[in-house]
């Protein structure tokens, strides 16, 4: 009877997951309570209070999460942040230390053992940490005797090209400038960051496009805009903020249109965090129309709309295309609308999982609009068709002429807050010319010319051994990365990994052969130098660079700032340079005044840094000025919808984050806005797709991915049934990266395909 009763419970009983309903709104007195429970469980009252109550403030710093902008003029006292934000300070401030005692007691294969949730919550890195050759346990060495040994690993090395040295989205202008400015000093181009994963697409196609990487829109252009088209993004997890912008926008009467496999609860539903009047109202609806799109159908759904745009012109000309607009600023658009001919509608549509008559409703409200911005994020940039993805964007924003006019046009929304800065500075393995001659005028050196290493060849050149010495500054590069054990072999294959880091991650326990761990201040630290204390600046994902200035204490004594950290290392390297690098860290404003003489937009840098609010670099496509592009307009391009044809057992998967995660920090074990608690290893699937496997809920599976005839294996996930689109699943991010061929990549961008894994289920 007691058996009976057992096998008679629901399948959640038998396992540490539970199920909440999917909530109806976003943000909220649930976000705002889970908000202050991680800040003061974390970092105490006291503390924590000190904390919220400076992060993204005018004299503040700047969150180290996302990089949503915060307001020019006025911002809120009472939450310029949002529930991520909270997690990520909170995590910065946290009262837990790993010190040489900690690594004393736990070796590096039992924290290897340990989830990544467990590892980031151990709490701030304390003192340089060595791992000697053969050794179990990090033990404590002088920053003096680190940086020696740095020296002399990177001197020895036959070529400088066999250094590797990554950049994570983290880091500041000045750190940014500095650590690439020792990098070519050395000899080498080898920059790779983490845009290589996540943006690189949009950096390419738009640059090919309008003539500049980054997007063209501001904060403001949002209460001004009649449409948003939001794809491929989840604002409500990853940059809770953006919905504040998209309030304004349905405040002044503007539209909402959402494109995604998932639906998104902060899409749908929006509760004003700032507002404690708010709070218990209905909220404020967002999406106006969700199409709920299959993963990777977004060419062909855009081409389905471009070619009844033409129609409609061709019934009634002049209603649609802005042909002005065309004539005068674009370049293309016969050849355009010629390979647009080339394709059916009948051919596109299954590729959608949509109806055609979703789709006419999705084209009207595009024809009826003329000031319309597009927001995306991962969902289109992590494919193999990534570039022709966003230049189908392009392609459609021109013909409206919705770019280069208030309320309108590009916003790809990047994700850590300063990784548009970080490009900016340099940290790319494929400088321009100009910037180079620039750097050898204002310094005095030759600067190496041949192109570097992206993340992906400069995982491969490890796995062959050709890259020896890997240097991060910042990030937890093997939770970021794909290929997991393709990538975890790289690292090992190095003579020395080098983690400059603020907490304890994964990376520092897949090692090379030697490693050190160099803790560096976080964002909301005090940073003092000779000079007195310091400041150091942040640019956003809409070109605002504005300064960030910590408030508490060092978590440690032994601390360094990243600017010195890499001074030092370049002072122990370069024996024939002419940078007085300890002297430029003893004062921030001499890195500026460098960093004034060496790239444009950055005229009296060290006066207008100090202005309220920073001030915006300039924006060539947001001035409707696409002179930089190789034909001197805007380009229409040709673009190729998605190749992959699904076996008949085959679905395709793509890789997500949890609403308690950013990147790939894992701050719980709860995703609240799609109802699952305590448990990272599901796999979201279409309950057709479930009846016709043979699965049930909750039923353990292994993941087996296909790429040219080679097989990868990610074990043990649990079935959810979720509203998706058939032959389409979903997963978390890093577990699933194991997943993600290392030549499964986007043309053009070389950015990992994270977004379409063919998979087979096997049920265990």
């Amino acid at each position: 009877m007691s058996n009976q009763k057992t096998n008679e419970q629901p399948p959640e009983k038998l396992t540490g997951i539970k199920f909440t309903q999917v909530p109806k709104k976003a943000v909220g007195t649930k976000a705002i309570k889970s908000a202050l429970k991680h800040v003061f469980t974390e970092a105490g009252i006291v503390k924590g209070i000190k904390l919220l109550k400076n992060v993204n403030q005018f004299k503040g710093f700047d969150c180290p999460g996302c990089a949503w902008p915060d307001p020019d003029e006025k911002r809120a006292f009472l939450a310029e942040y949002c529930e991520n934000g909270a997690k990520a300070v909170a995590e910065e401030g946290s009262k837990n230390k790993v010190s040489p005692l900690f690594f004393a007691t736990h070796s590096v294969e039992q924290l290897s053992q340990w989830s990544d949730y467990e590892i980031g919550k151990s709490g701030r890195i304390t003192h340089p940490m060595f791992l000697r050759e053969g050794s179990s346990h990090y033990e404590e060495i002088s920053w003096e005797d680190a940086f020696k040994l740095i020296g002399t690993s990177l001197n020895k090395l036959p070529s400088p090209d066999d250094a590797i040295f990554y950049t994570s989205g983290r880091t500041s202008n000045e750190a940014a400038f500095l650590y690439q400015l020792f990098v070519r000093q050395f000899g080498t181009n080898n920059l790779p960051d983490c845009s290589n994963m996540c943006h690189e697409s949009s950096g390419s196609a738009l640059s090919e496009t309008l003539g500049i990487g980054k997007g063209s829109v501001t904060l403001d252009d949002f209460s001004h805009a009649d449409l948003v088209i939001v794809m491929g993004q989840n604002p409500g997890t990853n940059h809770p903020r953006m919905l504040t912008a998209l309030k304004e926008t349905k405040k002044n009467g503007g539209k909402i249109m959402t494109i995604n496999p998932l639906p998104e609860v902060g899409l749908m539903n929006y509760i004003d965090p700032q507002n404690p009047l708010k709070w218990f109202g209905a909220g404020q609806d967002l999406t106006d129309l969700f199409l709920q799109v299959k993963i990777n159908g977004d060419v062909a759904l855009l081409k389905i709309i471009l070619k009844l745009m033409k129609e409609r012109e061709k019934e009634q000309p002049n209603t649609v295309f802005n042909h002005q607009f065309i004539k005068e600023k674009t370049h293309g658009f016969d050849d355009f609308i010629a390979n647009l001919e080339t394709y059916t509608i009948a051919e596109l549509l299954p590729q959608t999982g949509l109806s055609l008559e979703e789709i006419k409703k999705a084209t009207e409200l595009i024809i009826a609009n003329n000031k319309i911005i597009v927001c995306w994020a991962m969902g289109l940039t992590q494919h193999k068709n990534a570039v022709d993805n966003i230049r189908e964007v392009v392609n459609l924003l021109l013909l409206k002429g919705s770019i280069g006019k208030k309320g309108a046009g590009t916003c790809p929304v990047r994700g850590h807050s300063n990784v548009q800065g970080d490009r900016t500075m340099g940290i790319w393995e494929r400088p321009k010319a100009a910037f180079l001659d620039a750097l050898e005028m204002a310094f005095s050196f030759k600067a190496p010319r041949k192109h570097g290493y992206d993340v992906v060849t400069a995982i491969e050149a490890m796995h062959k051994e050709a890259g020896k010495v890997f240097v991060a500054l910042g990030g937890n590069f093997i939770s970021a990365t794909p290929d997991t054990e393709f990538t975890a072999q790289a690292l090992r294959n190095c003579s020395l990994t080098v983690q400059i880091s603020t907490k304890l991650n994964r990376s520092h326990l897949i090692h090379g052969k030697q490693a050190l761990i160099l803790p560096c201040l976080g964002r909301s630290e005090k940073d003092v130098q000779t000079s007195g204390e310091q400041f150091v600046s942040i640019e956003n994902s809409m070109g605002v660079v504005q300064q960030s200035r910590g408030y508490l204490s060092p978590s440690s004594s032994h601390l360094l700032s990243e600017p010195v950290i890499i001074a030092k290392m370049a002072a122990a390297t370069l024996k024939q340079t002419k940078v007085k690098w300890l002297e430029l860290v003893s004062n921030y404003n001499f890195i500026r005044d460098k960093i004034e003489a060496t790239i444009s937009g950055f005229d009296n840098y060290n006066e207008k840094i100090r202005q309220k609010g920073g001030f915006y670099l300039p924006n060539t496509a947001r001035a409707n000025n696409f002179t930089p592009t190789h034909t001197g307009k805007a380009n229409f391009t040709n673009n190729k919808p998605s190749d992959i044809e699904l076996e008949d057992n085959q679905l395709m998967l793509m890789t997500i984050r949890t609403h308690d995660q950013y990147n790939t920090t894992i701050y719980g074990l709860n995703d609240r806005y799609r109802g699952v608690l305590n448990e990272r290893r599901v796999l979201f699937m279409n309950l057709q797709d479930m009846k016709k496997q043979q699965l049930k809920k909750l039923d353990k599976v292994n993941l087996i991915s296909h790429f040219n005839k080679e097989k990868r294996v990610a074990k043990g996930f649990l079935v959810v049934p979720y509203d998706i689109p058939q032959q389409c699943t979903a997963t978390y991010f890093p577990e699933a990266n194991v997943l993600v061929p290392i030549k499964s990549k986007a043309r053009i961008s070389n950015t990992p395909a994270s977004k379409t894994v063919v998979i087979t289920v096997e049920k265990v």
